[in-house]
């Protein structure tokens, strides 16, 4: 094997596999804002690219155009021929999970702010519906192994969750001290126009549709006084998804090639620029945060899951126990990608915003402690595997023989 080789499958399996790039990125951030406060903040958030745009705004407002880019393209695999989402009948169960993944967290947060929490607080109850993919995923090839039918469970939920997120950040958290401007969305609508041309044209190459249909996108957006990173979900869909002869040379296929390594390996400074917070920033809100992400995701996905899979005999995916359905639901609570960019708009205070992103990094102890917790019952786990496994095979063999004995007295 070539070095070049080795050295992308190395990249693609455990860098970008693993998101080390963004674990680094956010480990890196803690330790500068609590040893050098002063450098990080001015590196972060003083410091002018370009002679106008701080570091964190750049990330904030391009890098993550390209980031929910990625995401788009997986949503439009999903509901594609032959993708998670299509048939829609396929995804009910795992769609009614997500939608007791948005509504669990959300309801959690703000029921427990009433009792214990303070008004100022409530605006943060969007950063507790998201559910970060990459680590999601992570934990989930960790925790039930790379062919588990949970691991495709799981991405839907996380997709689906996300898809709905980007709706949630348009809505309810549009960029601070900007009032709303409904009429640049006909910009959004002139590039979406555009892109679908282009697309009639047989125009093959992304470039076009990104950087002509995207930049006016994201300007109709930036002007609306919505977030712009979400500016390429309107105009990936109509990136053509095959080029009259196999699917992976298609446009759409070409620009998940290059982008999403880009996207991998730049998620390190995106959890630079926003996962620098002191462990000073720690209040009430911090583990209000972490409870609704990790306990309410817990209970409104299993529940929602369990309800229409079992309840209303939809059934859950095939291969999946109810036990996997609990397992799933508590890594579905690690969020931190798109939970730290809402708290950027949720709260323009930096103390309740240091919080609020405290409460998000420590979501992630919802994946580690299912990770741990597998560790240490694997053995007892894999003997009753063991003997499902024995059962089912003693149970077939039973079927085929009554099978065989009826047809001999037939």
């Amino acid at each position: 094997m070539s070095v070049s080789r080795s050295f992308k499958d190395i990249s693609a399996n455990i860098i970008r596999g693993y998101s080390l790039p963004l674990v680094f990125g956010v480990v890196a951030a803690l330790i500068f804002a609590n040893a050098a406060p002063h450098l990080y903040e001015h590196i972060a958030e003083e410091y002018q690219i370009f002679g106008q745009f701080s570091f964190a705004w750049f990330m904030e407002n391009v890098f993550m155009v390209f980031f929910f880019g990625t995401a788009g393209v997986e949503i439009v695999h999903a509901v594609s021929p032959g993708g998670s989402l299509n048939p829609l009948k396929k995804a009910v169960t795992p769609l009614m999970g997500t939608l007791g993944g948005i509504l669990g967290p959300a309801a959690l947060f703000l029921l427990l702010n009433h009792f214990v929490g303070q008004p100022e607080w409530t605006n943060g109850w969007g950063m507790c519906t998201a559910t970060d993919i990459a680590l999601a995923w992570l934990f989930a090839k960790l925790v039930f192994g790379r062919e588990h039918p949970a691991i495709s469970f799981l991405l839907l939920l996380a997709v689906a969750d996300d898809a709905i997120g980007l709706i949630i950040i348009a809505v309810f958290y549009p960029t601070p001290g900007k009032p709303i401007q409904p009429l640049f969305l006909l910009l959004v609508v002139l590039a979406m126009a555009l892109a679908f041309l282009l697309k009639k044209l047989k125009v093959r190459t992304w470039l076009p549709y990104v950087f002509v249909c995207g930049v006016i996108s994201w300007v109709g957006l930036f002007k609306t006084g919505v977030s712009p990173a979400l500016a390429l979900v309107f105009i990936v869909p109509f990136l053509p998804k095959d080029n009259g002869t196999e699917e992976k040379g298609s446009t759409l296929h070409s620009f998940e090639h290059i982008i999403t390594p880009i996207v991998d390996y730049g998620l390190f400074f995106f959890g630079f620029a926003n996962a620098g917070v002191r462990m000073s920033s720690m209040s009430g809100l911090t583990f209000l945060v972490m409870a609704s992400l990790i306990l309410g995701k817990f209970l409104g996905i299993s529940f929602f899951t369990l309800f229409f899979g079992n309840g209303l005999k939809l059934g859950l995916p095939k291969g999946m126990s109810n036990f996997d359905v609990l397992i799933a639901s508590t890594i579905a609570g690690v969020g931190l990608t798109v939970a730290l960019f809402i708290a950027q708009s949720a709260y323009t205070d930096a103390a309740l915003q240091g919080a609020a992103k405290m409460g998000a990094l420590f979501s992630v102890f919802a994946g580690i402690a299912v990770w741990v917790i597998k560790l240490l019952f694997t053995p007892f786990l894999s003997r009753k595997d063991r003997e499902s496994a024995l059962l089912e095979e003693a149970i077939e063999h039973l079927h085929e023989r009554k099978h065989s004995e009826e047809k001999i007295e037939k």
